[in-house]
């Protein structure tokens, strides 16, 4: 997207199911991605927004739920999303220390929308995920502001870029640059086609174990640039799935859960000191915020279909982690800190993927 050459641009095809238009999370119709990005020296960070659907998303819900693959990490929001199994308020990622920020900006964009919220109703739950930028970033400058959340919800969109942009401007991934990377996949069943999207924030893994469809190329590049370089995963990842799919939050966190057969096919042994957190949410089905006089009812796939939904979540995440890796670019940052772009190690050894 806007005109970023991904990984299918160098002759990798992941997987066999067909991908949706921009083969992103926004081929879910109504999702949106926004970035606020912030750069300057020791400054390597920012924010990015996903907004589920247009309309009032408080007073209209998802079915939405969340999967612990890897508990090392920070995330807000995750404890009410798993008791009621509905999303209430945009995703916003960000860098750890910044989580709080993130989350008083949202809990302000959506008093602002909804002046009944801690009034006549109920409080509302923020949605906060993040990865630690530190190597790249000075994370305890906290540089992101409330302002930056709100413009990156501001700027949401169908189309946006990948790589080392908005919260994954200082992430690493397999010790090279990561970032912001997405995929999609077109689920056909009996009845209709249905679209799995996934968005990454890639910030895990070690370069010896990068492996590109099957193909070992960490090892390669390993051999090059990181011989006496002692390598550590102490990183995370974010993923996000959004689906048109309609189903039950049960369901929905069954798929979750098969995300992580995208991260293992890229390399990654989810070590000890990385955190891999799954947030999900489907938007077939809106859950009104006021109880309605009739009974509520949604509608559901049926569990025989539910194996298409796996591969496909499967395929995205693994082609969003690529793509958020040969999109991004070499940054330097915190006290001179650095970490090379796949593309650019590419073309200096003259590797192929």
């Amino acid at each position: 997207m806007h005109n970023q050459k991904r990984i299918r641009d160098y002759g990798v095809e992941i997987g066999y199911i067909k991908t949706g238009k921009l083969n992103a999370i926004t081929d879910v119709t109504g999702v949106t991605v926004g970035h606020v990005t912030l750069s300057n020296g020791n400054m390597q960070t920012g924010v990015t927004a996903i907004l589920p659907h247009a309309g009032d998303i408080f007073h209209n819900k998802l079915i939405a739920s969340s999967h612990v693959i890897n508990g090392f990490g920070k995330t807000m929001g995750t404890i009410q999303l798993a008791e009621l199994g509905t999303l209430e308020t945009p995703i916003v990622l960000t860098n750890t220390l910044n989580v709080g920020t993130a989350a008083n900006a949202v809990i302000d964009y959506m008093l602002e929308k909804n002046p009944d919220i801690g009034s006549t109703t109920g409080t509302v739950n923020p949605v906060v995920g993040e990865c630690n930028d530190m190597f790249l970033n000075d994370v305890r400058g906290r540089f992101v502001q409330e302002q930056h959340v709100r413009q990156a919800l501001e700027n949401c969109a169908v189309e946006f870029e990948e790589g080392a942009v908005g919260a994954g401007r200082g992430m690493l991934c397999y010790s090279l640059k990561g970032g912001i990377g997405s995929a999609s996949r077109i689920v056909k069943l009996e009845h209709r086609d249905y679209t799995m999207g996934v968005l990454v924030l890639s910030n895990f893994g070690m370069l010896s174990d990068l492996t590109v469809s099957s193909n070992p190329i960490g090892k390669a590049l390993k051999e090059k640039i990181l011989q006496s370089h002692k390598e550590e995963d102490k990183g995370s990842v974010m993923i996000i799935v959004a689906t048109d799919l309609p189903l039950s939050e049960r369901q929905l966190n069954r798929i979750l859960k098969r995300s992580v057969t995208g991260l293992s096919r890229t390399g990654s042994i989810i070590t000890n000191g990385s955190g891999e957190i799954v947030l999900g949410f489907s938007t077939a089905n809106k859950i009104p915020h006021a109880k309605t006089q009739q009974y509520l009812t949604i509608d559901t796939i049926h569990e025989e279909d539910m194996d298409e939904a796996f591969r496909a979540v499967g395929e995205a995440t693994e082609e969003a982690v690529l793509n958020s890796l040969i999109t991004a670019e070499a940054v330097i940052g915190r006290d001179g800190n650095e970490r090379p772009a796949l593309k650019e190690l590419l073309e200096k050894f003259n590797l192929t993927l």
